[in-house]
């Protein structure tokens, strides 16, 4: 492997993970040498997103604090010289294959990486940008359901492969991302919105503020989590949330529903005062859960503007409390810890709960629901001294591996030679 490529990994990856990387590296050289006979492929990395303020609020034009971290998928790619793309992924008995001369929306690729790739093709051929094949072997760290949004860096993955390979790398980060969004909207069929897009193109700690959806404001934020004294860790409680999508959608479709009652489309416009005036005729004409969420709304959003200042002024001890206000107000208002079909299955609020119970006990921390929410993934913030003890302590419950403790990247999806 060039030295040019092994110096990119040094930026993407620490000493301690380093080794293990470059075989991952390694391995797709080979594949990609033995099934598509090319030998100088260009790789590319994109990486997981973790949401670190604003659960669920981006679909309502709201604000949201996101950044990139070092559980990455992997892909070398080269050019196929026709207009077929083809990718092979690891866990996948075949590869993807899309013609791109047909990119009309097929609904039986609805949910499938297919759906995704043409899905992508098409908003880049509408943008007026160049298309051509490529042949493309992915190796992905960033599991299916985990929390970590592995589909927005598939997505991201693929449309900087052609932004890359054809393109001359001069599609924008922000463009790329909402390529992206619409694609996985309109051919996969998921309702998403933009953060997870916008944090794995990106890279870094970054500021979104959707109130200008097609022109969002995207601040970076300097703040060196290494020196706080904690990790970050993320716990897997065993319940995916990937077919989940009817309990996404009601989430904004009930926020939306109490903004059309005050003439707006989104809450973002709504003014707190007259909200609150108003629920007792709210809650007859809409029952209570979409005016809990709308009040989660409103307070989270808030809340992004007071994290983003802890951070630029490094007052991590306030951005803690914060993050379990966020997390009490996602149990509470949002309601997105559980299913709504679930009485029994409450792997995620049994999470909260031994966080909480071991930060109780053993020192100051901070917890919340991670993403999505609805099962999956919970965030927390520990003591580094207390690693060990927090890694037994949950994982002897929800079993080994369940915790992982991420780095922050500063890099966004790249091609290695770009680095």
């Amino acid at each position: 492997m060039a030295n040019k490529i092994l110096n990119g990994l040094s930026k993407l990856y620490s000493p301690q993970t380093l080794d293990n990387n470059h075989n991952r590296y390694e391995k797709a050289l080979q594949f990609h040498k033995e099934n598509f006979l090319e030998a100088n492929p260009f790789f590319f990395s994109a990486p997981g997103r973790t949401e670190l303020s604003g659960n669920h609020t981006d679909h309502n034009n709201g604000m949201v604090i996101a950044a990139a971290v070092d559980i990455d998928m992997i892909c070398a790619a080269s050019r196929s010289g026709n207009n077929v793309a083809t990718m092979y992924s690891k866990g996948f008995d075949s590869p993807f294959i899309v013609d791109l001369d047909d990119l009309d929306k097929r609904n039986n690729e609805a949910g499938k990486p297919e759906s995704l790739i043409r899905g992508i093709a098409f908003e880049l051929r509408k943008r007026d940008y160049f298309l051509g094949g490529f042949n493309a072997n992915l190796d992905s760290d960033v599991l299916i359901g985990s929390g970590l949004s592995s589909s927005a860096s598939f997505e991201i993955m693929i449309a900087q492969i052609f932004n890359y390979l054809f393109n001359n790398n001069t599609v924008s980060k922000t463009e790329l991302a909402m390529i992206a969004q619409a694609a996985e909207n309109n051919y996969f069929g998921k309702p998403c919105g933009l953060m997870d897009q916008l944090a794995v193109s990106s890279g870094g700690i970054i500021s979104i503020d959707f109130e200008k959806k097609a022109n969002p404001l995207i601040e970076n934020i300097e703040f060196d989590f290494t020196k706080t004294g904690y990790s970050l860790a993320l716990i897997d409680t065993g319940e995916t949330h990937a077919d989940l999508t009817n309990e996404y959608s009601s989430i904004t479709n009930e926020m939306k529903s109490i903004a059309e009652y005050f003439g707006y489309n989104l809450c973002r416009s709504v003014d707190q005062k007259v909200f609150y005036d108003k629920i007792p005729e709210l809650r007859k004409i809409y029952g209570d859960r979409p005016i809990l969420r709308v009040i989660h709304f409103l307070n989270e959003n808030e809340r992004v503007t007071k994290q983003k200042q802890c951070l630029i002024e490094n007052d991590f001890k306030k951005f803690l409390d914060l993050v379990n206000e966020s997390g009490n107000s996602s149990y509470k208002y949002l309601q997105n810890i559980y299913s709504s079909g679930e009485s029994i299955n409450q792997a995620a609020a049994v999470g909260l709960a031994l966080c909480e119970k071991f930060f109780n006990e053993k020192g100051k921390g901070a917890c919340r629901i991670h993403g999505g929410g609805f099962g999956g993934t919970i965030q927390a913030y520990v003591q580094k001294s207390m690693n060990k003890d927090f890694r037994e302590f949950i994982e002897s419950v929800f079993g080994v591996d369940s915790v992982k403790f991420v780095e922050l990247r500063k890099h966004g999806t790249v091609c290695l030679d770009e680095l």
